[in-house]
């Protein structure tokens, strides 16, 4: 069964060169866990996914200036995560603040082609359907 997110879960770009932390506002008062709860809605870009340090995308148009620069090798830029769309596919059948429930098994596209993933939920005792 799958695992609520929470804040400071670790999530993992495919393009990206480091993990980084989940960051949850709490505006919606749901605590799992001592920690705020997230919704399929936190993916704002540098307010609840922060950098993943480097980004190795051939798609995010730092990446192609820098590697034009180096000739065709291909050469990483600071990354930038722009995901524009929400979370997917969430637990529709748990809600807070009216949004479905983020859990461990949701991902989120950045429109430079990476897919944001949860390595680890935060929460270890709790489960939603």
């Amino acid at each position: 069964m799958p695992e609520p997110v929470v804040a400071g879960a670790e999530l993992t770009c495919s393009f990206g060169a480091a993990p980084t932390a989940l960051v949850v506002l709490p505006e919606a008062r749901v605590f799992i866990e001592e920690r705020p709860a997230a919704t399929i809605m936190d993916h704002e870009p540098l307010v609840n996914i922060p950098t993943f340090g480097m980004c190795t995308s051939p798609a995010n148009p730092a990446v192609e200036a820098a590697t034009a620069a180096a000739m065709g090798v291909l050469t990483p830029a600071p990354c930038l995560p722009q995901t524009e769309a929400p979370w997917v596919p969430g637990a529709p059948t748990v809600l807070i603040g009216g949004l479905p429930a983020l859990n461990n098994g949701s991902v989120c596209m950045c429109m430079f082609g990476g897919s944001i993933s949860i390595g680890f939920a935060g929460a270890v005792r709790t489960q939603v359907p």
